[in-house]
């Protein structure tokens, strides 16, 4: 018989260093089995109550034994099992390498007696007719990528996707026997030629209709595998990882049909304003002044000067409405807040417009409409209205009058429903720092948030303190604590949009300068406006990311923008 294995259950050891002698041995009974078979095996044990040092090895108990062999075999089957599938697996790999080696001999040739393929877009339906059982439809060659795939039997079924709609391709016959049709990754780009057919009864595709290819070729192979877009973006994924990707996340519907309806809304926006002769300029994005106050400036060296990125394009455009009229503009605007909640951006598009020779209701009234025709402009296409409702099924236009509320109104409401004031200047466990909103208070994002959830239909919040206010902003002739202001506030999302009616006095903008410590001498441009002619005027600007989040139900305003730019993220 073979010399016995060593086991010490005080000094063993069960690990590469134990050979199972006695001056090595191992820990336990069942580690011994593992590297000996107890079939062609003895153990012998020196025992962990065994406390004198020159203890004796013994020959293993029957309980002992009996207890460690059945874990080894039950941990033996476990081996067995996983190797039998370690070499079914083997087997499995080596059979679909010889497929696809096989696959590489099939050549793929465009069948010449074929008609002619006509070039078209994945949305396009005119000029097209769909096969039948009876008649051939219309030859096609599409261009696109890979949005999805998923064999059947014999047949290859794939999605593919251009940037102007998705269609439904089948592969079968020789062309699913072809090593690229075997070794297909998602957002691979490709040519199909094919014949147009209506779809089987009870199918659905897009545009009711499919692709049934007779010939393809690839134009640039995706990255499969670990590299695959799959397990580079998923829904779930780490959000810094997701905005890392932010190239690859545009290439889902949702970020993409996100981008689709961004640019709808743009140009619906463009025709409102060309309805209401509102005239677009193209202010500067470079400038030496203030707006919004400094603490939000990005600043940078104007070749010797001193020049900061544009909080907003209000005071330019007011100095357009002596000469053009009302005016827009759709440009960035730029703010160095270091807030990270879910509907602040440092660049963002800014919708502005000046009104001329108008009062508060004017200006009100003119946003109503603005923003409910922007809405009906949108749901009027059928493609954009399509994305919207895969977005956002829930969504509704809103009905006018939009509700009015006052800010005072507002912080009686907040007080009546228990929304405390959160002071977050002062420290977590101060007794003061959450307690009934005051006249004065700057409503928090979170306050007039839950508000407008709760009332959940867009409000008009009008009349804020002068104290909170920007310096421009005229004051109300009935009630001088408040201007003449408005924001707009919408159910998910809160504030869309920010605008007042505009000091138009010389004398009264002067004291603004004053009050707010704001040197006047670099303004002298925009307050040469009060000397020569001035007028009652206002206006407002419109955060279009955030018009989006609430149009798409985004829940940030992240979502909403190509690439969002936010603190400490200026990537890719």
């Amino acid at each position: 018989m073979a010399e016995p294995y060593y086991v010490d259950e005080v000094a063993g050891r069960d690990d590469d260093s134990a050979v199972g002698t006695p001056t090595a041995p191992y820990q336990t009974l069942l580690f011994a089995m593992k590297m000996h078979p107890p079939e062609s095996s003895s153990y012998l044990v020196k025992k962990a109550s065994a406390a004198d040092e020159a203890a004796e090895y013994k020959n293993a108990s029957d309980t002992a034994l009996k207890k460690a062999k059945k874990i080894y075999e039950g941990w033996k089957r476990k081996q067995d099992k996983s190797s039998d599938l370690e070499i079914k697996a083997r087997e499995e790999e080596m059979r679909r390498l010889a497929i696809l080696e096989e696959a590489k001999k099939v050549v793929l040739d465009e069948d010449s007696s074929l008609p002619a393929a006509k070039r078209i877009r994945l949305d396009e339906t005119e000029g097209v007719t769909l096969g039948t059982a009876d008649k051939p439809g219309t030859r096609v060659k599409v261009l696109g990528r890979v949005h999805r795939s998923r064999t059947q039997k014999e047949v290859m079924f794939i999605t593919l996707k251009d940037g102007y709609g998705q269609m439904q391709v089948v592969f079968g016959g020789q062309l699913i026997k072809t090593y690229a049709a075997m070794t297909l990754t998602l957002e691979t780009s490709i040519e199909i030629k094919g014949q147009l057919r209506e779809l089987p009864p009870k199918a659905s595709a897009p545009l009711n209709r499919e692709l049934h290819a007779d010939y393809f070729r690839i134009i640039g192979a995706a990255a499969g595998d670990k590299e695959a877009i799959t397990n580079k973006v998923q829904a779930d994924g780490d959000n810094q990882t997701l905005l890392d990707q932010r190239h690859l996340v545009l290439r889902g519907d949702n970020a993409s049909n996100v981008m689709k309806v961004r640019a709808a809304v743009l140009r619906a926006f463009r025709q409102a304003y060309l309805e209401t002769r509102c005239l677009e300029v193209a202010p500067p994005s470079m400038v030496q002044t203030q707006v919004e106050g400094g603490a939000t400036l990005f600043g940078f060296k104007y070749y010797d000067q001193e020049a900061y990125l544009t909080q907003s394009s209000q005071l330019y455009l007011e100095t357009c409405l002596p000469s053009m009229g009302d005016v827009f503009c759709i440009c960035p605007s730029f703010r160095a807040e270091r807030s990270l909640t879910r509907r602040h951006l440092a660049e963002y598009m800014h919708i502005e417009a000046e009104l001329d020779f108008i009062t508060f209701d004017d200006l009100l009234s003119h946003l109503e409409h603005v923003i409910c025709r922007v809405v009906d402009l949108i749901l009027a296409d059928p493609v954009t209205a399509a994305y919207v409702k895969d977005l956002n099924s829930k969504f509704q236009p809103p009905s006018r009058p939009f509700k009015r509320m006052k800010y005072a109104d507002a912080i009686e409401w907040l007080n009546e429903h228990k929304i405390d004031f959160d002071d977050d200047e002062l420290p977590e466990d101060d007794p003061q720092r959450k307690r009934p909103h005051r006249f004065g208070d700057d409503i928090a994002e979170a306050a007039e948030r839950k508000m407008t959830d709760i009332l959940n239909v867009p409000i008009f919040l009008t009349h804020f303190p002068a104290e909170i206010k920007a310096f421009y902003m005229s004051r109300d002739p009935a009630d001088r604590r408040v201007t003449e202001s408005v924001d707009v506030l919408m159910p998910n999302v809160g504030e869309i949009v920010g605008g007042s009616m505009r000091i138009s006095d010389y004398d009264e903008l002067m004291a603004a300068y004053k009050r707010v410590e704001i040197d006047a001498t670099p303004y002298y441009w925009y307050t040469d406006q009060r000397k020569y002619g001035t007028s009652p005027h206002g206006g407002y600007g419109l955060g279009l990311e955030r018009f989006l989040a609430w149009l798409c139900d985004r829940h940030t305003v992240r979502d909403c923008v190509l690439y969002p730019r936010f603190v400490n993220r200026c990537t890719p």
